[in-house]
């Protein structure tokens, strides 16, 4: 399940926002960048780093580091 954390917006993609955070799993991503897709819709995984996930839309996101407690 997908949780925007963060009201801050970063951008739109069809008419939809682009949250800056959002939560998927219990785990905080950090908006990356758009995928490249084809003609068709297709998104090659292949483009996606170890800590990256894609969300339907083609948004990239990346997973945000622990911080540490203080």
């Amino acid at each position: 399940m997908q949780k925007n954390v963060s009201t801050a917006i970063v951008g739109h993609v069809v008419g939809q926002p682009i949250y800056k955070v959002v939560e998927r799993n219990g785990i905080n991503y950090e908006f990356s960048r758009m995928a490249e897709c084809d003609d068709d819709g297709w998104c090659p995984l292949q483009q996606l780093k170890s800590d990256e996930i894609m969300l339907k839309n083609g948004l990239i996101y990346h997973r945000l580091q622990e911080q540490a407690a203080a």
